[in-house]
C-alpha cells in the first residue's frame, strides 16, 4: 500500500515544529492545514498576505475575498492579520519563515528543486514565489509523487527541467517513501508499499537508510 495524499500530509503536518510560521505551497502542499494538531500553535503564512490561516473553507465558510496563493478559498484562525504583498515577500525573503512545504516536478539528490516549469510546449511557466520562498525558509519539505505517471523517477540525480532553487531541499515526502537530504546524500526515513532495495532499483541513485532509534 502507498500512501495518499491526505496520508503524505498527515506526515508532513506530523514533523512541523510546534509554534513555526509555515508556507504551505499551491497543490497537494495545501492539504497540510487539514492535519495540523489542534493546539500546535503553528502560524500558517500566505504569500498573497496573510498570517493565521486556517484550514480549507467549505460552504458557509466560503468568503470570496478570502483565499490562499491558489486563489482556494480558506478560514481565518483567531488573531489572523493581513498585510501587502510586498510585505508577505519580505517575510518570505527575510528568513522569517520557519517552514515552506512545496510541490515539485524533480528533487535532485543533493537538495536541487525543479517546481515551476517542465519545459513541455503547451505548459505555462509560474514560478511565483516559489524562488522566495525556497531561498528564504529555514526549511524546505516537498510533497510530490515519488514516480510520474508513465513511471519516470520524480528524486534524480541531477535536475533536468529549470532550477527553482538550489541545493535547498531538506526533506522529501512521497507516497512510497520519506526522504532526508543532507551532506551524506539521501537518507531514507521510511517506505511504504516497498523496501530500500527496490527503491535502490527504480531510481538508480544511492540512498542510506536511517539508523534505528537507540532503545
Amino acid at each position: 500500500m502507498t500512501r495518499t495524499t491526505d496520508e503524505i500530509a498527515a506526515a508532513v503536518a506530523a514533523d512541523i515544529p510546534p509554534g513555526a510560521f509555515v508556507n504551505l505551497g499551491i497543490g497537494q502542499p495545501t492539504t497540510v492545514a487539514e492535519h495540523l494538531p489542534a493546539g500546535s500553535g503553528v502560524v500558517l503564512h500566505t504569500e498573497n498576505g496573510m498570517l493565521g490561516m486556517g484550514p480549507a473553507a467549505y460552504g458557509d465558510q466560503v468568503d470570496p475575498d478570502l483565499t490562499n496563493a491558489g486563489k482556494l478559498p480558506v478560514t481565518q484562525l483567531p488573531g489572523a492579520s493581513y498585510f501587502h504583498h510586498a510585505d508577505s515577500f519580505a517575510m518570505m525573503r527575510g528568513g522569517h519563515l520557519d517552514v515552506c512545504v512545496l510541490g515539485a516536478f524533480q528533487v535532485s539528490t543533493s537538495g536541487d528543486l525543479a517546481n515551476w516549469h517542465t519545459d513541455a510546449p503547451q505548459s505555462i511557466p509560474a514560478v511565483g514565489g516559489a524562488m522566495d520562498l525556497a531561498i528564504g525558509a529555514k526549511q524546505v519539505f516537498v510533497m510530490m509523487s515519488l514516480f510520474t505517471n508513465d513511471g519516470t523517477p520524480k528524486l534524480v540525480p541531477a535536475c533536468t527541467y529549470p532550477l527553482t532553487g538550489i541545493g535547498c531541499v531538506n526533506r522529501v515526502y512521497t507516497d512510497l517513501a520519506t526522504f532526508d537530504i543532507g551532506p551524506d546524500g539521501l537518507t531514507v526515513r521510511d517506505t511504504f508499499g516497498t523496501t530500500v532495495d527496490e527503491l535502490r532499483k527504480r531510481l538508480g541513485i544511492p540512498m542510506h537508510r536511517a539508523a534505528l532509534p537507540s532503545t
